[in-house]
């Protein structure tokens, strides 16, 4: 699947406020859906990538031989994910906003992994 219609698809998770692909080398969304007044997918992504980046430090500092699977961070009223592309595309994360009151947590992180998985970039 192409970026639009992963996006889309990442928006028809129940809960969905808003995504973007994201490329933590450089900060830039290669695209986004939703968000609004109230969330600038493009802030967030540039302000997301250096969570990813410290994250990727910390790894590394400690020496672990793994991988980010994905990263959560709870809100009162929201949930934001954050999914790191597979190998392949090591320089990429989905990054998902949801509502907490609307959203099914394990469902999203699964259909998240899904669209990964089917993601051509």
């Amino acid at each position: 699947m192409n970026i639009d219609t992963a996006l889309k698809e990442a928006m028809s998770i129940t809960g969905a406020v808003g995504v973007a692909l994201v490329d933590y080398d450089s900060g830039m969304s290669l695209g986004t859906s939703g968000g609004g007044d109230w969330l600038d997918l493009e802030v967030a992504a540039a302000g997301n990538t250096e969570v990813v980046r410290s994250k990727m430090r910390v790894m590394a500092s400690l020496a672990l031989n793994d991988t980010i699977e994905d990263m959560l961070i709870t809100l009162h009223r929201q949930y934001h994910l954050i999914r790191l592309m597979n190998s392949s595309r090591n320089s990429l994360f989905l990054y998902l906003v949801l509502d907490r009151d609307r959203a099914n947590l394990a469902l999203a992180r699964h259909y998240l992994k899904r669209i990964e998985a089917d993601l051509q970039v």
